[in-house]
Formats: C-alpha cells, structure tokens, sequence
C-alpha cells in the first residue's frame, strides 16, 4: 500500500461530512413541510370556512355577509388580521342591517393578488369584492388600526359609494413622523421577528414555537404562509400607504364616528416611558380623525387597548348602529309640507 493510497479514505471525510449535514437539512426542511401543510389541512378540515369565496380579478377572495337592510356595512381588519377580528361585532350588527366582513388578499382564506399591498390597491380589491359579490352600495365603511387608510382611500376613490364611515382605533398617516426613535427602533425589531415567522412558516417552525394562535378557529384562518407573506408585505408598505392617505382631504359632512383606546391603558409589550408618549401622541391624532367630517364625533372607550372590538364590543355595535341610524335618516325623503 502506498502512502498516497493510505491517505485516500481520510480524504473523503470532509465531503462526507458535509453530504450528510445537507442531507439532514433536507429531510427536517421535508419533513417540516409535510407537517406544516398537514396541519395546515387539517386545522382547516375541523374548522371550516364561513362564508364563500368570490372571483376577483384572477384571484379568489373571502367574505362573510348577514343580515338584512341598507345601508351595507363592511368592516376591514387591521394589520394582518382575518375577519375573525369583528367575531365579537358583526353577528349582533346583522341584527339591523346588512354587514360583511371579509380577508383581504392574501390573509385567511383570500388567495394572494400579487399586487402590491399598499392601502390604494387594498381599497380597490375591496371595490372589486364588493361589486363581484352583488353587494350594492350604500356602505357604511368600519376600519381598525391601518384599515383606516384603506377606507379613506376607499371613500376617496369612490365617493358616490359611501355613506358613511367609523374608524376604529384607526391609524393616522402622520403617526411614523410623530412617534419616538425608540419605538421606530421597536417597529423594525417587529418586522424582522414577522419576517422569520414569514420565511420560517412553509416549513412548520412557527407552529413548532407555538407562535401561532391557541384558539383553533383562528389558528385555521391565519397560521399559513400566505397570510404571513402578507402581513410583512402590509408592514413594509404601510409608509407608502399612509402618505396615500395623507392626500385624500376632508370627508366633508359625511356622517363619521372615531372610537380611541383608553390613553392611560400603557401597550403591553412597550416600556412605560414608550409607551406612555405613544399614548399621548395617539390621542392627539385620533382627536384630528374625528375632524374629517363636519360631522365627526370621537369617543373614547375606557379600559379598552387597541382592539376596541374586542375589548368593548358592545362601544363598536352602538357607534355603528348610529352612523346606520344617521345614513338611514338623511336618506329619507323630506316630510311633505302642510296644505292649507
């Protein structure tokens, strides 16, 4: 045996080392696909879909209606969120008129579009729901936190359409330029955590942390890719979107209601000091909301933090139920005039 031919086999360590690392790659990546997407499956097997799903533009989107009368009220999650976010709400609204929730695209059960997520293409997707679907305008448009800009643009866009309008905690376009270095710090930590999430989902790591919902109905709408990939596509957008808004104007005297979170309920997941100048900015903005409309009101819900829907549903239903009321009234044709 010669030197050369005694060394050989050490040689090859190194490559076989490396295959077998790649190959212990592949199998955790398949594997973690085949579970993500059988979880995925079977999440949504024992919690099926309510509502349908409607062709628009090339894709399908999904919305939930009930209840009878006009004027139609559409209500817009916020960031990331499934129709799931107006449970608590819409059922007891359908007690008066007609109500629809819906995901925009790419979020719970809505295919992805491939546009690109800003507020305006959000505002004309949901223009285009609406009419595929037979759903005929008036509308009463309901906007949470950044979905406030998609009904401004929505207004905006198609003015004749709506009626009227309540803004739920709904974000300001101005709110990047007023808040603190500290929390836009927080803001990108955000987006890179949403990211891994984002990149991590197709293959089950999230669900693996438990970072997807305990509540089995919403983990069925909202632990997938798609709507992963789209809540990093709204944060990256949401600039763009607010300067959108920013250029929409007054809402003339359109009947208009501005619910707020409690100023002194401090975020959670913020220190005090952030949290607190947050809150007072917060206020200030919300107060400039309610001014849109000559008709604009603000009321702000005690002890509730930023999903009021959830926090004091019965506050959403009523403020709904009288922008309704207000729509209904200046509808009515006038009373005609006594004859003598």
């Amino acid at each position: 045996m010669t030197a050369d031919s005694a060394s050989t086999p050490a040689a090859h360590w190194p490559r076989r080392i490396l295959a077998g690392v790649v190959l212990v790659i592949l199998v955790t990546a398949i594997s973690g696909y085949i579970y993500e997407n059988v979880s995925e499956a079977r999440d949504r097997r024992f919690n099926p879909m309510s509502g349908h799903l409607v062709e628009v533009n090339g894709h399908k989107m999904h919305i939930l209606c009930a209840g009878k009368g006009s004027p139609t009220v559409v209500l817009d999650s916020g960031m990331g969120d499934s129709y799931l976010s107006w449970r608590k709400v819409q059922p007891q609204i359908a007690g008066f008129t007609r109500v629809c929730s819906y995901d925009r695209a790419g979020l719970g059960y809505s295919e992805p579009s491939g546009e690109p997520r800003t507020s305006k293409v959000i505002a004309a997707e949901l223009h285009g729901l609406l009419h595929a679907d037979g759903i005929a305008p008036p509308y009463v448009l309901v906007g949470h936190s950044m979905a406030g800009f998609d009904v401004r643009l929505y207004a905006s866009a198609y003015p004749g359409e709506v009626a009227g309008m309540v803004l739920v905690d709904a974000s300001h376009p101005d709110q990047e330029n007023r808040f603190s270095e500290d929390l836009k710090a927080m803001e990108g930590n955000w987006l890179r955590d949403q990211e891994f999430i984002a990149y991590t989902m197709p293959f089950g790591v999230p669900r693996l942390l438990g970072l997807c919902e305990d509540d089995p109905v919403e983990r069925a709408a909202g632990c997938n890719s798609n709507s992963a990939r789209e809540q990093v596509a709204e944060m990256k957008a949401f600039n763009e979107s607010a300067a959108q808004t920013a250029t929409t104007g007054s809402l003339g005297d359109m009947p208009l209601a501005v619910i707020s979170h409690d100023p002194e309920k401090l975020h959670s997941e913020l220190p005090p000091d952030i949290a607190r100048s947050t809150n007072q900015a917060w206020a200030t903005m919300q107060e400039e909301l309610a001014h849109l409309s000559t008709r604009g009101t603000q009321t702000v819900s005690k002890s509730s933090s930023h999903y009021i829907q959830f926090d004091n549903p019965e506050l959403v239903i009523s403020t709904v139920r009288n922008i309704v009321e207000q729509v209904r009234n200046s509808q009515q044709p006038p009373a005609p005039s006594a004859t003598r």
